[in-house]
């Protein structure tokens, strides 16, 4: 088995619409809880994450430039992430198709982890 990171992807739009109303928000919840419970049960999770502020800062380049994260012309953010357990890159696509987020307009980006240096 091989450890991949999902990170979690929305528009605005889509986190307002998911997450806009306590019902919607509620019901958000319970379609989380649930696929987490799916992954635990079927060995899959490695860390259940954590959701992530919408804003923050990026240092980047030689300069240390600082500026305000998200971006303004960005279509989606990174909202939050989950480590995942799978055979395969194939596999860990599969299991991202059952995420909440799809279901709700976001994306999941899949990234494998690489083994740690000896």
């Amino acid at each position: 088995m091989s450890d991949f990171v999902f990170l979690l992807r929305s528009s605005e739009p889509d986190f307002q619409e998911a997450m806009g109303t306590p019902e919607r928000a509620q019901k958000s919840l319970q379609a989380w809880l649930a696929w987490i419970a799916e992954l635990e049960t079927a060995g899959q999770l490695k860390s259940p994450g954590l959701p992530l502020e919408r804003a923050g800062k990026w240092v980047r380049g030689k300069q240390q430039e600082v500026t305000d994260s998200p971006l303004a012309e960005a279509k989606d953010m990174v909202i939050g992430f989950i480590v995942i357990s799978a055979r395969d890159l194939d596999e860990a696509v599969s299991i991202a198709q059952g995420c909440p987020i799809v279901r709700g307009g976001g994306a999941v980006e899949i990234r494998p982890v690489l083994p740690a240096p000896a």
